[in-house]
């Protein structure tokens, strides 16, 4: 089994520093970059795609839970940005703390496998991960905002929805694809370069066709997702998905192509929805599929172990040749 917690040598404080400084700065640039797209739903600010939630769980995934101190100072670094320090501001640092270490525990509790080989790591990644550890931070966050007054109560609902599949989008989008740079080992070969291209040119085509276009053509991208997990598994379809979203975001923050016309509340919603159901299909069809391939090779590997033994054991059966001696034995017997 893939370990939860890789790279245990981090001993020394010079070598720890760095990897701490690493973190915050990856979950800092995640943060400012999450900041570029907002939407304001019920006089509330919120992202629709959260990536500092998905550096996070990756981090603790991949270096345990020596990765807290860099996460805690990533988040202090991403409210300074915003905001000045406030005694408020200790609720969304400890809920955006939180979150991703209850997401790390859970994972570790049923034996999650970082490479994503198994379909309940998918599964356990979307439910535990995502929709259920992110309800801490979202709780945490809008919470805050009612108790300072921020936020009226009748406004809460739609403001933690948002919140919510925001954070989880991020688990959904970004843990894998550092999870999956991580356990690279090496580069693909040349046809597989060469398909890769053809499925990106199709893509650069077909997203922004679907994400742009007024006549609603977003299930466009489900049959770029299917294709791009059956060639390429979870790093095609995660991929697919990650470019869609991006794209998707982009056109209902500018409220163009098929987001234009509807208000704010039906923005957050189409985009919410087609950003899960697309990250969802990808993580879950990707490990069906890988599921499957590794099935195959294990059985053919045993049929091939099996080949192996059978020709071993009928060698062994086979009539021993005669020496000479003993076939001058034989004749002088009779």
């Amino acid at each position: 089994m893939a370990p939860v917690v890789g790279i245990q040598d981090l001993r020394r404080p010079a070598l720890y520093a760095l990897l701490t400084l690493a973190i915050a700065a990856g979950y800092f640039a995640a943060g400012r970059l999450g900041l570029m797209r907002q939407l304001v739903v019920q006089g509330a600010v919120v992202t629709p795609i959260w990536p500092p939630t998905g550096v996070a769980l990756a981090s603790l995934l991949i270096f345990g839970i020596r990765a807290l101190p860099g996460i805690t100072l990533g988040i202090l670094l991403v409210v300074m940005s915003i905001t000045s320090l406030q005694p408020a501001v200790t609720g969304t640092l400890a809920g955006n703390t939180a979150a991703p270490v209850c997401a790390y525990l859970l994972l570790r509790r049923v034996g999650f496998r970082t490479d994503l080989s198994r379909l309940r790591d998918g599964v356990a990644l979307v439910f535990l991960g995502a929709l259920a550890s992110m309800l801490i931070s979202a709780s945490a966050g809008v919470g805050l905002l009612v108790l300072t007054g921020k936020l009226d109560a009748p406004d809460v609902w739609p403001v933690w929805l948002a919140w919510w599949v925001g954070d989880a989008m991020g688990v959904l989008l970004v843990t894998p694809i550092l999870l999956l740079l991580h356990d690279v080992r090496r580069p693909p070969g040349l046809a597989r370069w060469k398909e890769a291209t053809g499925l990106a040119l199709i893509a650069c085509v077909l997203i922004p066709l679907a994400t742009y276009s007024s006549l609603s053509l977003l299930f466009l991208v489900y049959p770029l997702l299917i294709l791009a997990a059956l060639r390429f598994q979870l790093a095609g379809s995660i991929l697919c998905a990650l470019v869609a979203s991006t794209m998707a975001t982009i056109a209902a923050t500018d409220h163009d192509g098929p987001f234009a016309e509807l208000t704010r509340v039906e923005v957050m919603l189409k985009l919410q929805a087609f950003n899960g159901s697309m990250a969802l299909t990808a993580l879950l069809l990707s490990a069906v599929i890988t599921e499957q391939h590794n099935t195959r090779h294990s059985v053919e590997r045993a049929c091939q172990d099996l080949v192996e033994v059978l020709e071993h054991l009928t060698a062994g059966d086979a009539p021993r040749s005669r020496t000479p001696r003993e076939t001058d034995r034989s004749r002088s017997r009779r």
